[in-house]
């Protein structure tokens, strides 16, 4: 029998950590290690307990969410436990700052409690062994603020879309080169210079393997994905049928959508 996925709640909803507890309790492969109702409670709990994953909330009594994550990443001993950042709406400056604190995965309320347990699974598919670096901390990814539109939200949900599964790496590294483009244009005029090397600093990889990861992802997406989606996504900017887009296209063509999509909101 395979290990358990252990799991700490962080919220100060009381209902909604009782609802959270029930459901993720009825999974056979996780168990919910402990409940916190601020954020005192909620780093007792990650120090007595090492979970492997934390459900934490943005906004909490005693020591928010973003607390907690400078707390958890001042620790150079012990792995770090995988995020997964609860928010709502008109919370993107905070948003913002919870990303360059590392989150893993954010997920805005209300949600979907069988797609926060696919998220829980694919997030702890392949834990990391040792604690991130420094980069991985402060790695920039996107700014929200002024815009009513939780970018890595949506650039998660496209992916979702298109049929990139989470699990492979080079999902990770295209949620984070659309976001770092969306951000700054003028990287994709140095992807090979600047965008791979600065996503492979993060994930302690080299820049060969990002843009192998990258490919790979795509060519999944092509291979499993639904035509029409595509199509949907990729609009009449190329024959989905006869050709797959180069990285650099990819990643260009859903930055520059999320931008546009940015704007309207």
């Amino acid at each position: 029998m395979s290990k358990k996925i252990k799991i700490i709640v962080a919220d100060d909803n009381r209902n909604l950590c009782q609802m959270l507890q029930n459901y993720l309790q009825g999974q056979e492969d996780l168990i919910v290690a402990g409940v916190a109702n601020n954020g005192l409670e909620a780093w007792e709990l990650i120090q007595t307990q090492e979970p492997d994953l934390i459900i934490l909330d943005l906004v909490m009594p005693n020591l928010d969410g973003l607390g907690v994550l400078e707390r958890i990443n001042s620790r150079t001993t012990i792995s770090r436990p995988k995020i997964i950042m609860l928010t709502a709406f008109g919370q993107e400056s905070l948003t913002h700052q919870a990303m360059m604190l590392g989150v893993d995965y954010f997920i805005l309320k209300p949600f979907d409690l069988d797609i926060l347990s696919k998220r829980i699974r694919s997030l702890t598919q392949d834990m990391p062994s040792s604690p991130p670096t420094q980069s991985t901390a402060a790695a920039p990814i996107v700014t929200t603020a002024g815009s009513g539109l939780n970018l890595h939200v949506e650039v998660t949900t496209m992916m979702h879309q298109i049929g990139i599964p989470a699990h492979v790496k080079g999902y990770q590294y295209i949620r984070d080169a659309i976001l770092m483009v969306v951000e700054d244009v003028s990287l994709l005029g140095a992807v090979t210079k600047e965008l791979y090397p600065s996503i492979a600093k993060k994930f302690d990889t080299a820049p060969s393997r990002v843009e192998r990861g990258i490919r790979h992802a795509i060519e999944l997406a092509w291979e499993r994905g639904h035509t029409d989606t595509l199509k949907r996504i990729f609009g009449y900017s190329m024959n989905i049928e006869r050709q797959k887009p180069t990285n650099s296209e990819f990643i260009a063509l859903l930055a520059d959508k999320l931008r546009v999509m940015s704007k309207v909101s």
